[in-house]
């Protein structure tokens, strides 16, 4: 199973970050809304496990994707298994039927706008996401996947990314948990100070 290697980066907005891809000669795709609903383990709290699973509507695509704990304490690097599910609004609806007939409760709903690019950096190319999350603002991902012994390294050629796009102060918070702890988001059947994800 492959690891997520990410970053990620409150801004107070997207403009100069653009302009600085622009110079490493990085293309930003046009937007596209994202929906992301997470489902709670009914056997085992994911907030204290420090795991994730989501249903993303993309447009018409649908995926499903598990997230393990972190494993370690400056970035968000966790193994990932996402999966493509059939396109459609049924499909969606299905699998939500599905998780829930399996005991899965809902937790809560991020929508965000984003816009991608990839930057050759240091031998890789990263993955830049530019989000304008709803209830939150405007935030950079970066993110890498790789196997198991190419962790250290990634985790470097992000960090020299970040500091060329002039990012800082980077939020290991997932969307959930941020909008859960700013009060924008209430999960249902959960206190708000057990989302974590």
């Amino acid at each position: 199973m492959p690891y997520e290697v990410e970053q990620k980066f409150p801004v107070a907005g997207l403009e100069p970050v653009e302009a600085r891809l622009a110079l490493l000669a990085a293309e930003v795709s046009g937007v596209r809304v994202e929906v992301d609903l997470y489902f709670n383990h009914p056997a085992r709290d994911f907030a204290q496990t420090d795991e994730a699973l989501r249903l993303r509507r993309i447009g018409s695509v649908n995926r499903i994707t598990y997230k393990g704990p972190k494993v370690d304490a400056t970035t968000k690097t966790r193994r990932e298994l996402d999966l493509p599910l059939p396109e459609g609004e049924a499909t969606f609806e299905a699998w939500r039927a599905l998780l829930a007939a399996l005991g899965f409760a809902p937790v809560g709903e991020v929508r965000k706008r984003r816009r991608k690019a990839h930057v050759p950096w240091q031998g890789r190319t990263v993955e830049v996401s530019l989000d304008e999350v709803a209830g939150l603002g405007a935030f950079v991902e970066l993110e890498l996947v790789v196997d198991a012994e190419e962790l250290d390294a990634a985790r470097v050629c992000i960090a020299a990314l970040a500091a060329e796009l002039g990012l800082s102060a980077s939020e290991r918070r997932s969307y959930l948990r941020l909008l859960v702890e700013s009060g924008r988001l209430t999960p249902p059947d959960r206190p708000a100070d057990n989302v974590r994800q």
